[in-house]
């Protein structure tokens, strides 16, 4: 599960040297100078520091017998004493790149379920001797109207393309609570075996549920709290660098609660005996086909991911259907089109062939800036999970167009803009035509890339309910 993310992470990418440790290798031992004659002084040795402030060599004969012209004037000091510095600078330091221990970076974050928090970030970033970015190290303190004060820690680390892990933890004054660590290995596929294990524990007090079906009326908004306790683990067989037979097993604990937001009515009190509400539990297992042939997998410019899956989810035991069955397609591809500029397209359909009094989150949504094989699909006009149905048909398409390049101290950083449209729907029979009665979504996606792994968005939608801003980590596709 992405933990939300916010707006710092584009003034993380332009953060002055203060807040960059390098890995560089050392530098290397420069030869000594052979020594000077007595009473001159040596040349100072390259990327040395200059001398210190020092008095004139003493002559070894007295002025009085050395001749009138080589007798000194007066006796002047090498230079002047230390200014102090002013009182302001303990606090002033901090805003100056130079001298700050680390940048504390504005922290706004927008979704259009939780609201507008606010904070701030000491933001660290670890680059090698390329200037790539190789750790991101983010504590926080922020404020929630709905949930007062909070505070994260969060560390990103890409120790090379094909392994890279993070783990983010936050708690807030009121319910809301998360801890998110995921590792991955092998995300190149040029060895034969690749993992990717993730732990989710999330208490989440802003889900919001409108009923089912594709027209789910807006005047039903419901709110609810929700605890995950999530343990996944995905083991891929390489067969080659294209082709990857893939193995997903999750088990899932969801304990849907009383909502907790002003003004806004609770689930149970709009949908009683509502399926999913409560404590369930759920046992996936899926096995996909994967045909990937993309030039970068966090930031691709042509070529395509093409995945199909078919899996099983049971309530009790690990390997039955007692929950339901599913099979579905997901498909990325990326054309370059012109110079720094790419169209990207995405389509997801999922259906469930058999369902046993399935729980409603655990049915297939649209809504939000997500992208889930098998799971949550974008529809960046309306909130997370704004629809839910039986089965789901979603389409996108988005113009990346890099508009400046520049240098922030040792980072390379690209501004991109990315129109965008996103369509989808849900169903409840498989004989439902997708492209009929879709939702609409037209939107502007704005994009900060410090390559090679590291991409933050701003995406604002507007669909039938308006407009919804949604900020995070990676592409959503």
């Amino acid at each position: 599960m992405r933990s939300r993310a916010a707006l710092w992470l584009l003034a993380v990418l332009c953060v002055g040297p203060a807040a960059r440790a390098q890995l560089a290798p050392a530098t290397p031992p420069v030869p000594a100078e052979p020594p000077s004659p007595t009473g001159q002084a040596g040349p100072p040795l390259p990327g040395s520091a200059k001398p210190a402030c020092t008095q004139p060599a003493a002559s070894a004969l007295p002025a009085s017998a050395l001749p009138a012209s080589a007798r000194p004037a007066s006796v002047q000091p090498a230079c002047a004493a230390a200014k102090p510095k002013p009182w302001y600078f303990a606090i002033t330091r901090w805003f100056d790149p130079s001298t700050a221990p680390f940048i504390p970076v504005p922290e706004i974050a927008v979704d259009p379920d939780a609201g507008t928090t606010l904070g701030i970030i000491p933001t660290v970033l670890i680059t090698d001797e390329n200037n790539d970015i190789r750790k991101i190290i983010a504590p926080d303190l922020i404020y929630n109207p709905y949930f007062g004060w909070g505070v994260h820690g969060r560390i990103y680390s890409y120790d090379s393309e094909d392994e890279q892990w993070s783990v983010v933890a936050g708690i807030k004054e009121r319910v809301e609570r998360e801890f998110d660590a995921e590792y991955q290995v092998g995300r190149t596929r040029q060895d034969r075996w690749s993992f990717n294990s993730s732990l989710v524990y999330d208490v989440d007090g802003t889900p919001r549920f409108y009923g089912i079906g594709n027209e789910s009326p807006a005047i039903q908004q419901t709110d609810y709290t929700a605890q995950y306790e999530i343990l996944q683990e995905q083991v891929g067989f390489n067969i080659n660098h294209t082709w990857q037979i893939q193995y997903t097993g999750r088990f899932q604990n969801t304990d849907v609660l009383p909502g907790t937001l002003a003004k806004i009515a609770s689930i149970q009190t709009r949908f009683k005996d509502l399926l999913g509400e409560g404590d369930n539990h759920l046992v996936l297992n899926r096995l996909a086909l994967v045909y990937d042939t993309r030039d970068d997998i966090i930031i691709p410019t042509k070529g395509a991911e093409l995945v199909t899956y078919g899996g099983m989810a049971s309530r009790a035991g690990i390997f039955n259907d007692s929950l339901y069955t599913e099979a579905g397609f997901d498909g990325r591809a990326f054309w370059p089109v012109a110079s720094k500029t790419v169209i990207a397209t995405h389509m997801s359909l999922r259906y469930l062939p058999t369902a046993h009094d399935v729980p409603f989150w655990a049915l297939s949504s649209i809504g939000g800036a997500d992208t889930v094989i098998g799971g949550a699909q974008p529809l960046r006009g309306f909130g997370e999970g704004r629809f839910y149905d039986r089965d789901s048909f979603s389409s996108s398409v988005e113009l990346r167009r890099n508009v400046v390049t520049f240098n922030a101290i040792s980072t390379s950083v690209e501004i991109e803009l990315a129109p965008f449209i996103d369509v989808g729907r849900v169903f409840d029979r498989t004989s439902t035509l997708p492209f009929d009665q879709i939702h609409k979504v037209y939107g502007m996606g704005f994009r900060g890339i410090a390559r090679p792994f590291v991409v933050g968005y701003v995406d604002v939608g507007f669909g039938s309910e308006g407009a919804a801003v949604f900020t995070g980590l990676n592409y959503p596709f």
